[in-house]
């Protein structure tokens, strides 16, 4: 299946922009987008959760998942799949696209097989979602290993359009996509029927939506989104993340959430 985030991006309807980082032609500095947090133009690093309502091993990782979106230094997206509806309770977040996504990250790391609740670290590797010493030892080595968020990338506001802006690779990575991913507010599910019957889960950054914005050639570059899109949204990170041959996602070398203003 060819992923949400491969399509071509608005590119008429959205109308993305972009321009030289220099800032040449930008009329002093753009004000920073309004957060409720400061977050690091170089987080510690991507958790990618994929998670189901329907999936009696997925809460705890949800839990453990909900520590991981209130920590500053760190990027955290859920996509809850669509695979374990059959059980008897339909997740009430899922979408097929995002057990397309789970898919792609399986067969870029040569996996014959899915599984809940699984923890995608930074896009290059794969570890138990529920197990924090997996999950938080995966973040610490590739920090430590030159495999975390290597480029930066800095949001920031300029009347109706909120700015981003993708850092220099120096010897590194030359070629990436900039990916929207948009999120839902945290919200409380109570699950009536499945494997979960009768438990309450609070659920945090579930993806709706992913787009491709354009493309990163590894010098710093600076790229436009309409505030008005952003803000009708729940919420949104840009992903930074390198794109195999055969299309399938690879490693995620720049992150950074885009706060509704």
């Amino acid at each position: 299946m060819v992923m949400a985030w491969r399509r071509s991006l608005w590119l008429a309807a959205f109308a993305l922009a972009f321009s030289a980082f220099a800032g040449a032609g930008h009329a002093g500095e753009p004000e920073r987008v309004q957060a409720e947090k400061s977050q690091p133009d170089r987080p510690l690093g991507v958790v990618e959760l994929f998670t189901s309502q329907g999936c009696s091993s997925c809460p705890p990782a949800d839990a453990f998942f909900a520590e991981l979106a209130n920590k500053e230094d760190i990027v955290a997206l859920a996509y809850h799949v669509d695979y374990w509806d059959y059980l008897g309770w339909k997740d009430t977040l899922s979408r097929k696209e995002n057990t397309e996504r789970q898919n792609d990250y399986m067969r870029a790391f040569g996996s014959r097989s899915v599984y809940t609740p699984q923890a995608v670290i930074n896009g290059r590797i794969h570890v138990n979602g529920a197990n924090r010493g997996e999950v938080n030892g995966a973040l610490a080595r590739m920090a430590r290993g030159g495999e975390g968020i290597r480029v930066p990338v800095k949001v920031s506001r300029s009347g109706d359009r909120v700015i981003i802006d993708a850092g220099d690779a120096g010897a590194g990575p030359s070629d990436a996509h900039i990916v929207i991913v948009y999120f839902e507010p945290p919200q409380t599910i109570k699950i009536a029927q499945g494997e979960n019957t009768g438990r309450k889960m609070t659920y945090w950054n579930a993806v709706t939506d992913i787009q491709t914005a354009g493309m990163w050639h590894g010098k710093a570059q600076r790229y436009e989104l309409p505030l008005s899109e952003i803000s009708k949204r729940g919420g949104c990170a840009v992903l930074l993340q390198s794109v195999g041959k055969d299309g399938m996602p690879g490693p995620i070398l720049g992150a950074a959430f885009i706060h509704r203003p």
